[in-house]
């Protein structure tokens, strides 16, 4: 993980905090982390924790303020457009969920982007229409890899080259992007955010390290490739992105 590490080397500096010794009120296991002032309350994630049940992942986030509260402001168009995002860094192989192996860093995220709606598969505000949920806070597979034209030191979501056949999930959404758009929902719940996500070899998830992250995205103005981008990274649960996190500790 050390890619990922000086990948986010200068965000993480801009972000930094003391790890807390004492445990968030409510919240036992996992990374504990001391609440920033420096942090917008709904991105300052104070407890990052994986835990498992039967074959079911638990990803869980709190926050010191209300989880989910704040969502992008709306542009209009795909280019230029933001994403807000909690993601769960994983040293879990992209292979686990359908990707090819050694593909980048497997992260799951939850995010929110009124401007575009990446789960074509599904209705989620029961409209009838699948194509205009992108504000709802839903969840995805990515893969993440360096790229120095997305900013010094920034990371992307892996682009797939026109032309190019990798290895994808079924429920990949269309999107020139190593991303899946599987159907498991964000619960937000006051200052906490947990998703439910099966496995078929939960083995894969509990040999796992982690780590917690908040951060916002941005859409390539050009809609070229690097496509999406990490542009800034409110803040990361263990301070230094080591992926400290054991899953079900």
């Amino acid at each position: 993980m050390k890619r990922l590490a000086t990948a986010l080397a200068a965000a993480v500096l801009a972000s930094s905090f003391a790890t807390s010794a004492l445990a968030h009120k409510g919240h036992a296991g996992g990374i504990q982390s001391a609440p920033s002032k420096a942090v917008k309350a709904d991105f300052d994630i104070v407890h990052t924790k994986i835990t498992t049940e039967d074959n079911n992942a638990i990803f869980h986030i709190a926050v010191s303020g209300k989880a989910g509260k704040s969502t992008p402001s709306k542009v209009g168009k795909l280019a230029g457009s933001s994403v807000f995002s909690y993601v769960w860094p994983t040293t879990m192989d992209p292979s686990v969920v359908g990707f090819d192996k050694g593909a980048g860093i497997l992260a799951f995220a939850v995010t929110s982007h009124p401007d575009f709606d990446d789960t074509p598969l599904y209705d989620e505000n029961g409209d009838g229409d699948r194509k205009n949920d992108g504000d709802l806070w839903h969840s995805h597979w990515v893969v993440l890899t360096p790229d120095e034209a997305c900013g010094k030191g920034a990371l992307k979501v892996v682009d797939i080259p026109e032309g190019a056949k990798p290895k994808l999930p079924k429920t990949w959404p269309g999107l020139p992007l190593l991303i899946d758009s599987p159907a498991w929902s964000p619960v937000f719940k006051g200052d906490t955010l947990e998703v439910r996500v099966p496995f078929d070899d939960i083995g894969v998830v509990k040999a796992a390290s982690f780590d917690g992250v908040s951060a916002a995205l941005r859409v390539n103005a050009s809609v070229h490739s690097p496509l999406l981008c990490v542009v800034d990274v409110f803040k990361v649960a263990s301070g230094k992105l080591n992926l400290p996190g054991k899953v079900d500790q």
